[in-house]
């Protein structure tokens, strides 16, 4: 587990106070460097040792074959796995003849610091080496945000108390050896010798190589170059060949001397330019690079993020662990999305090989609500790229024998890429969550040019999907049978609630859309008739409810199985020691489902239904997928369990800082850290948007004394600040001098003139906190529990 004591808790910045090689792998992720396009993680300048190399690029996969037992007929056949692209991060160090190593000689002091304003890794190493010779080396590393093709390091060796020779031997590497593959499916794919080699060249101070991919048959290029300072003489060369290039930079320093090398680092891919395209383009990336200098870069790196802080920051007072968590979970959605620029955002984003690389609901579900009040230019792009994968789940589709199109459950390009269908196709909803957010973005923008760019036909074939998945009964009640709700513990029932309310959802949206953009619907052939048939399905829909108990079933019959025997299971996740024929049938959920469906589709489920839904899947949810903290902390503030509410956002937006599911080594959860944001924001601050209004409603619990963040709302800027007693709207710009939000239920009219403060509505909880299944109390409480002991 990452401690405290060697990560202190700081408002804006993540500091390793000493270098503790038995996580290096964990430090390699949380420390990792992106912009949507490429990704960094963060390792040694050096090199070794390593957790885990990795350098990606967003899109760029090699697929391979998917193994079955027994084949079936619409199972998918090939996987697709990211790749660890040509490594541009290494600076080999020699002082005289000694490799600079922290696992030798003495390592006097280490310090690495992720700068969230800056946008920068630093490093500070002061090493004795084996002979006795002592030197300071200091780097910074960043992932430029302006100039989406580029990297840069500054590596500075500075020699301590007598004469030394350095040499520097700065390293583009292609095809690195990767470590074992472990037994844990979350975990990647391993590949072995991935890229073949096609061209490389190199200048006195500079290189280029060019790859390719077997299988995808993408090709991709990396360049580097070199400025070099240093008093007295310097002596620089290099040399490439297929997979290695190497600049050497070789000098004397005298005591307080200092060696500086800026290195440049360019990257680009393709599946459609030639070799000369590809090459050109990383060589011209390098100019701009060089043009722009190492200030420059630093100067507009730091631009991007102030303007980027500007509208997204999250300010919690009196709890400084998930002040400095909410922020480090809002600077990585932002490098996994920012440019990139109609490629699929991964669920570990750029920083690992976790999932293969792979993009799932994740991505619609959870990092694009956060986008679309903070960055929503990014959110859209994400959108166009699920969007140009349209043809791709229409083929799908027409292979299952379903009209529209069926999206794929984990991807890179867009094919269908899981294996096991019961929580991979049969999860239809990720259809619903796609065309919502496109609906959400639409709402919370105010701009309908994207659906009519590329939304409204997602939203048509999805709602094609539906109505061919689903069927009325005898009565005219709406069923979707077969399906896998987010909680894959509850495999291909019938009528699961959120499945259902967000098909509904999905149905109503593409109704509606084609009402506004008739001429467009026209040529896709919908119909009166067609859009009239989706708002029946809509409004006859099944969303089954034990009446009995008070409760919505998460499915048909849910209620009706088996309790899951805690007693003799609490070894977790269940997924790695339990086997699926017995969680199926069984009262044992792996996240939130139906607890989802109720932030999701708020105006669907009454105060009273809500509290006494929390209350029962509370008891039965083990928290196996990351996804579910956040969820649970909203609704857990909704229904007044404020203090279990806020164990549950300590556990989503730590989950990485900590090492919570020890699994941070293969990448970070870029859900869960954007439910960082969400369990604050939506859970504490009470936002919602699912009737096309902006509604907030501010609780806090007793261990947050203000809580102050920022959103846009159709062109407006809104910031809202909220203490116990009142809360205080401030509507700082906007295309109008006045906006309407809903307040605890209430329209509340603001004006840019004149801050809005009005009173927090007191909310009491109509049931106590409920109990979790044994072992799975919230991380921060299970802590507190063992202080106290």
């Amino acid at each position: 587990m990452i401690t405290q004591d060697a990560y202190p808790v700081e408002p804006w910045q993540v500091r390793e106070t000493r270098l503790d090689l038995n996580l290096l792998a964990q430090s390699e992720s949380v420390f990792a460097l992106s912009n949507g396009h490429i990704g960094l993680r963060g390792n040694l300048d050096e090199g070794d040792p390593h957790g885990l190399p990795g350098t990606y690029l967003a899109g760029f996969y090699e697929v391979h074959p998917l193994p079955y037992a027994e084949a079936g007929y619409g199972y998918p056949e090939d996987g697709q796995t990211v790749v660890d692209v040509t490594n541009g991060k290494l600076l080999r160090l020699l002082v005289d003849d000694e490799p600079f190593d922290v696992r030798y000689g003495e390592l006097l002091q280490h310090e690495r610091t992720l700068d969230l304003r800056a946008g920068t890794l630093s490093r500070l190493a002061h090493w004795r080496s084996p002979t006795g010779k002592q030197v300071m080396v200091t780097s910074t590393r960043l992932v430029s945000f302006a100039h989406r093709g580029v990297a840069a390091i500054e590596y500075v060796v500075q020699a301590m108390d007598e004469f030394v020779r350095v040499t520097v031997q700065s390293e583009l590497v292609t095809n690195e050896d990767q470590p074992e593959i472990s037994d844990d499916p979350r975990v990647s794919a391993v590949l072995r010798h991935p890229l073949d080699a096609v061209h490389h060249e190199n200048t006195e101070r500079g290189a280029l190589l060019v790859h390719r991919t077997r299988g995808s048959g993408l090709m991709m290029a990396a360049a580097m170059d070199h400025d070099v300072e240093v008093p007295g003489r310097v002596e620089v060369s290099t040399d490439a060949r297929e997979d290695l290039a190497r600049t050497t930079v070789i000098c004397g320093l005298r005591p307080g001397q200092e060696l500086r090398i800026t290195k440049y680092l360019a990257y680009g891919w393709s599946s459609l330019r030639s070799r000369p395209a590809l090459r050109d383009q990383a060589a011209g990336a390098i100019t701009g690079a060089r043009y722009s200098g190492w200030q420059g870069l630093l100067d507009s790196q730091r631009a991007y993020l102030d303007e980027f802080w500007d509208c997204a920051d999250v300010e919690v007072e009196g709890d400084p662990d998930c002040q400095q968590a909410v922020r480090f979970g809002l600077f990585h959605v932002l490098q996994a999305s920012a440019r990139a620029e109609r490629r699929a955002i991964a669920g570990k984003g750029l920083t690992g090989t976790g999932y293969d690389g792979h993009a799932f609901w994740d991505t619609e579900g959870f990092v694009l609500p956060v986008l679309t009040y903070t960055k929503p230019r990014a959110a859209a792009d994400a959108l166009r790229w699920r969007a140009s994968t349209l043809d791709l789940a229409r083929d799908r589709a027409a292979q299952l024998d379903l009209k529209g199109a069926s999206f794929p459950w984990r991807t890179i390009r867009g094919e269908e890429c899981s294996a096991y269908w019961p929580a991979g196709t049969a999860a239809w909803h990720i259809n619903a969550d796609i065309a919502a957010a496109f609906e959400r973005y639409r709402v919370v923008t105010g701009d309908d040019s994207l659906e009519l760019e590329c939304g409204l036909e997602v939203l048509v074939d999805t709602a094609r999907l539906w109505m061919s998945l689903g069927h009325h009964d005898r009565h005219g009640v709406w069923h979707l049978d077969g399906v896998t709700g987010p909680d894959e513990y509850t495999a291909v029932k019938r009528d699961n609630v959120f499945t259902n309310l967000m098909a509904a959802h999905n149905l109503r949206v593409a109704a509606e859309a084609c009402g506004r953009h008739p001429e467009a619907s026209y040529q896709m052939n919908v119909t009166t008739e067609e859009t009239a048939a989706w708002r029946d399905a809509a409004d006859a829909v099944h969303i089954p409810f034990d009446e009995e108990l008070g409760v919505h079933q998460q499915c048909e019959g849910f209620t009706t199985l088996a309790e899951w025997d805690f007693s003799t299971s609490t070894s977790y996740p269940l997924l790695l020691h339990a086997p699926y024929v017995r969680l199926y049938p069984a009262q044992v959920l792996k996240q939130a489902d139906l607890v989802l469906a109720m932030q999701w589709q708020s105006h669907a489920f009454t105060p009273h239904q809500k509290a006494r839904n929390v209350d029962y899947y509370e008891r039965r949810t083990t928290r196996d997928s990351s996804l579910s903290a956040c969820t649970q902390a909203v609704m857990c503030a909704e229904v007044g369990h404020l203090e279990l509410a806020h164990d549950y956002t300590y556990e989503a937006a730590l989950i990485d800082l900590r090492d919570l599911q020890n699994n941070t080594r293969d990448g970070l959860h870029m859900a869960s850290l954007a439910g960082a944001w969400t369990a604050l924001v939506a859970g504490f601050g009470g936002l919602r948007d699912d009737e096309g209004v902006l509604a907030l409603d501010p609780h806090l619990p007793d261990g947050i004394s203000c809580l102050r963040f920022r959103l846009r709302w159709k062109g407006f800027r809104v910031t809202v600040e909220a203490s116990h007693n009142e809360v205080a709207y401030t509507l700082r710009d906007g295309p109008d001098e006045s906006l309407t939000i809903r307040h605890a239920g209430d329209d509340l009219a603001l004006n840019t003139r004149v801050t809005t403060t009005v009173a927090v509505v007191p909310r009491h909880p109509l049931l106590p906190p409920p109990p979790q299944p044994p072992g799975r109390e919230p991380a921060h409480r299970r802590a507190a529990s063992h202080a106290e002991r």
